[in-house]
């Protein structure tokens, strides 16, 4: 009876500690997988930051297309974290019309296979703004690195293809816009149209360095500045007043092969030079004059230099003068003559004397442009009328102490004598008080 009693007592016991253990296992079997479930979190998201190519704002996103499509009206900006092979299209979110995308000294380069195979790495359409910032890379390979029927602003960067850089369209719809100033641009084909486009549109170059060639008949491309590879056909794009000028010479001593543009300007070396009659003159030419003074365009050939031929047959009769004053040993007083050097285009009817010119190297361009003028000043030293000689003995003129004259032979000799007496005269006299004092010592 009691053990009976025992045993259901030890009963409930033993239940109490089965369900304790099993309920501690439960909470630990929970928080093991509520841990397994926050670290594969944590994994993920880790490997999705570690696969962001571009950001907006404080996100980032595994595509640039993807980021450009999150883009909003206070935040329009999409910088590249990588390098990312990726062909995108400028197509943000309704209402954001305008696109800054910085390259953030990353490279994006087109897709050369799959379903964005023979499109340009970057695509603008209508009615969109894209401005693109650097350092960084765009590079199309095989394909352009910009098609753009809307606007493009490029303020950096260095773009390169294979085949034709960027292509624009004007159709009857809209027409594309494009401005760069600044960037490296590197391709066979620097600009050209896109296949369905009337013209190019209006494309403007304010600034930045193309090596390539620029297609003719591009009537709407303006080239304001930058440097130039190529300039086969550079010469209609270039804006009134405007030329090539050869690039300097880098470190190994050779030319950059660079062509820049510059406005239409004449410099001189020497503003203002001075001719010495004592040294010999002759009359000068134009090109004598150029040369005296270093004056030179700015490397647009199809200017030349003139220079107003009354000024410069005055500076010839004064050099006249001048040779002749020192001929006849005549004073000349100085004199200045002031000489305007214009630049001409060749084929200009011209009021100035064209009569004697310089050119500026090979041709680089043509233009409507004239008028551009400098002014040099020569000025021919004085010349002293000689003095005449003076007669001797003139009044007033203190006379100059001649040489002392040479005594005559007989003088000479009679004046040797009378010495020669005057010494022996002298001796005796001395003989005489030497002899006195010493019998003058013997008596004292």
């Amino acid at each position: 009876m009691r053990s009976h009693e025992k045993r259901v007592n030890v009963c409930p016991r033993t239940q109490g500690k089965y369900l304790v253990s099993v309920v501690l296992t439960a909470v630990f079997a929970i928080a093991s997988l509520f841990g397994t479930l926050l670290f594969s979190a944590d994994a993920v998201a880790d490997a999705a930051e570690s696969q962001a190519v571009a950001q907006v704002g404080n996100a980032t996103y595994a595509s640039v297309q993807e980021a450009i499509g999150r883009t909003t009206l206070k935040n329009t900006t999409v910088t590249l974290l990588a390098d990312v092979a990726e062909s995108i299209t400028i197509m943000p979110p309704k209402g954001v019309r305008n696109v800054t995308f910085d390259l953030n000294g990353h490279a994006l380069q087109a897709t050369e296979s799959g379903g964005a195979a023979g499109f340009a790495t970057i695509t603008v359409p209508a009615n969109m703004q894209l401005t693109i910032v650097g350092p960084g890379t765009v590079a199309g390979g095989t394909q352009p690195a910009v098609d753009c029927r809307g606007a493009l602003h490029v303020e950096g960067g260095t773009f390169t293809s294979d085949a034709t850089l960027m292509r624009f369209a004007e159709t009857d719809e809209t027409s594309a816009q494009g401005s760069f100033s600044g960037g490296t641009f590197t391709a066979p084909t620097l600009f050209n149209l896109l296949d369905d486009a009337k013209n190019l549109g209006y494309v403007t170059v304010r600034g930045g360095e193309y090596r390539g060639m620029i297609p003719a008949g591009l009537n709407t491309l303006a080239l304001l500045s930058g440097s130039f590879s190529d300039l086969s056909n550079l010469a209609p794009y270039l804006a009134d007043s405007l030329g090539l000028i050869p690039g300097g010479t880098s470190g190994d001593g050779m030319g950059d092969g660079m062509f820049h543009v510059g406005d239409l300007a004449i410099s001189s070396k020497q503003t203002s030079v001075e001719l010495d009659p004592a040294n010999g003159l002759q009359q000068l030419s134009a090109d004598d004059l150029l040369t005296l003074t270093g004056t030179q365009l700015n490397g647009i050939a199809d200017y030349r230099l003139v220079m107003d031929s009354d000024q410069l047959q005055a500076l010839n009769d004064q050099i006249d003068s001048a040779i002749q004053a020192v001929g006849k040993k005549k004073a000349f007083e100085a004199v200045s003559q002031n000489i305007t050097i214009t630049a001409v285009r060749n084929g200009a009817d011209d009021v100035i004397d064209t009569n004697s010119s310089r050119g500026a190297g090979p041709q680089l361009r043509t233009s409507d442009h004239d008028g551009i003028s400098t002014q040099v000043t020569v000025t021919i030293k004085a010349v002293a009328e000689p003095e005449e000689p003076e007669e001797p003995g003139k009044p007033g003129d203190p006379e100059k102490p001649g040489k002392p004259e040479m005594p005559r032979s007989g003088s000479a000799v009679q004046a040797l004598a009378i010495i020669s007496l005057l010494l022996v005269i002298a001796s005796a006299i001395c003989a005489y008080a030497t002899v006195h004092l010493q019998s003058s010592r013997l008596h004292n």
